[in-house]
């Protein structure tokens, strides 16, 4: 199955001028939306238009910590809503969280570490796919500054189940990919930055294209 990874557009529209060809060109299967759609101060109206336009009627998102926690009402009608839940696609488990741990920003959407384990304790499964906006604590998460500020909410969830595969975004510097034992770890970087990622799961085989502004 073929993913195209995509996360932190933040409300730049001219990105889709590359996007949505890619979607067509690469025979994706799903889009997996990240969150951030739009620049905040924002309305959740607006986050949905923003990922109305990406081209795919299979695309699973979640809402970032830039988007109004009211998007999460409405994120069913552009893509189907992944926040605090799971979904079974063939032999893979798909779980999905959006907003991130508390930030020095004060942003719409912030969850306290225990709530984002309990969420996602909730509906996780050994061996699954997590999408999440906010990383594990020490997986693609160092900021300008050389800290860690990732989520250990989300690194105790992956210590517990011990996913395949985790998605993330939030931290635009720190786009990668990183593993740990039997772990891949994948930032695809922000759109908004003209960067994404084709992840496509054969079985156990994971292969992942990280696409950067000069590819």
């Amino acid at each position: 199955m073929k993913f195209l990874v995509l996360t932190d557009l933040h409300g730049k529209k001219s990105a889709l001028e590359w996007i949505n060809p890619m979607i067509a060109k690469e025979n994706i299967d799903y889009v997996l939306f990240l969150g951030d759609a739009v620049e905040m101060p924002c309305a959740a109206q607006e986050s949905a238009d923003m990922i109305s336009l990406i081209d795919s009627d299979r695309i699973l998102a979640i809402p970032g910590n830039v988007d109004s926690p009211g998007l999460v009402d409405i994120l069913d009608t552009v893509a189907e809503n992944m926040h605090g839940k799971g979904k079974q696609l063939g032999d893979l488990y798909i779980a999905g969280l959006g907003g991130s741990n508390p930030t020095i920003f004060d942003t719409p959407f912030e969850l306290q570490e225990e709530e984002i384990f309990e969420k996602l304790d909730a509906i996780s499964k050994e061996g699954m796919v997590l999408m999440v906006h906010a990383p594990a604590y020490g997986f693609n998460d160092v900021i300008p500054s050389g800290i860690s500020v990732g989520s250990k909410g989300v690194l105790d969830i992956v210590k517990k189940y011990r996913p395949r595969l985790v998605l993330s975004g939030h931290i635009h510097e720190s786009f990668g990919k990183k593993e740990m034992d039997g772990t891949v770890f994948i930032n695809p970087g922000a759109v908004r930055d003209g960067r994404c990622a084709i992840v496509s799961i054969d079985g156990d085989s994971i292969d992942a294209r990280l696409i950067g502004p000069l590819d």
